[in-house]
């Protein structure tokens, strides 16, 4: 569960933001005109969500070798004159 506050509060309140983010594993949602514009989270939560992002890159970067190793790949000169570079 996330607790949402505005920028002016956030500010206000940053030190103890960023110290129960870390030892008590609270989420905040900064908002500003009502629109959610950033977050204050426990750094594991980030790390996990770093090694998911790195994960699904693999897999595209693993799917992407397979499409061209079964379909082959454009050279790069005729790539550039298809896009009229």
């Amino acid at each position: 569960m996330s607790t949402t506050m505005n920028s002016s509060q956030a500010r206000e309140h940053f030190p103890e933001l960023v110290s129960e983010a870390a030892f008590a594993k609270k989420r905040f949602i900064i908002t500003r005109r009502g629109k959610n514009l950033a977050a204050v989270i426990p750094i594991e939560d980030l790390e996990m969500i770093e090694a998911l992002e790195d994960k699904i890159d693999l897999e595209d970067a693993r799917k992407a070798l397979i499409d061209v190793k079964k379909n082959g790949s454009i050279p790069w000169k005729k790539l550039k004159a298809k896009l009229g570079l």
